[in-house]
């Protein structure tokens, strides 16, 4: 049984140098979404996760964004992060995928071992930004595999997202439980995502970060 329940998946998050990070509110973020119908919450750091698994009843994906020098990776990146986020007992940890080296010198498949091995119960969600890494994902046993990552590493920026071609294709091919997630605005964008299939969705700027939905009304006033 998944963990995850099909359907809407909020993510509820803040990190630093956004207005309301620090300020102890995403679990109040999170609890609105439960009320307003989502399955599950994705959260970023030990702090939130904690807060929010204390708020609501949902299951959480848990990341933490860690930047280190010399990677581009920052979901999750290390087996410190990792270590970090079973001590939280999130139901799901979330990895990035992408086939970008990680620091330190880890592996991908390192760090789903060690999942595997000591929170055999946490499933492990791969954010991708390709076919070919959801594809590899898939292969190494992900129980959810998301398009998070799509439109955000150095060769996939400048493709519109949510990218529906992609998306339809994970859908037809992996055999893991597939997530969109990115890019996400509109309820007809949202229409069309639900047309391919995926297993959830993952909704979060256009739901908890008002400085971004601000900003997008903002600039049709300087049109």
């Amino acid at each position: 049984m998944a963990n995850l329940e099909k359907g809407l998946i909020i993510s509820c998050q803040a990190v630093k140098g956004e207005p309301l990070y620090g300020l102890g509110i995403m679990r109040h973020f999170a609890r609105a979404a439960v009320l307003g119908g989502a399955k599950g919450i994705r959260a970023n750091s030990v702090e939130d996760i904690v807060s929010i698994k204390k708020e609501v009843g949902v299951p959480v994906i848990g990341i933490i964004k860690e930047i280190y020098d010399g990677s581009e990776v920052y979901i999750t990146p290390t087996l410190k992060e990792v270590k970090a986020l079973i001590s939280t007992g999130c139901e799901v940890i979330a990895l990035d995928a992408t086939a970008r080296p990680r620091p330190n010198g880890e592996t991908l498949a390192d760090l789903v071992k060690y999942i595997r091995e000591n929170a055999p119960n946490t499933e492990i969600m791969a954010d991708c930004s390709t076919y070919e890494e959801a594809l590899a994902a898939d292969e190494m046993g992900f129980d959810y595999i998301g398009t998070t990552m799509r439109g955000y590493t150095e060769y996939t920026k400048g493709i519109e997202i949510p990218d529906i071609e992609l998306l339809k294709k994970m859908c037809d091919n992996l055999n893991g439980k597939v997530i969109a997630e990115g890019g996400i605005w509109e309820i007809s964008q949202l229409r069309k995502v639900l047309e391919c299939g995926p297993y959830a969705v993952v909704i979060g700027s256009a739901v908890t970060r008002p400085y971004d939905i601000t900003k997008r009304f903002a600039r049709e006033f300087q049109k």
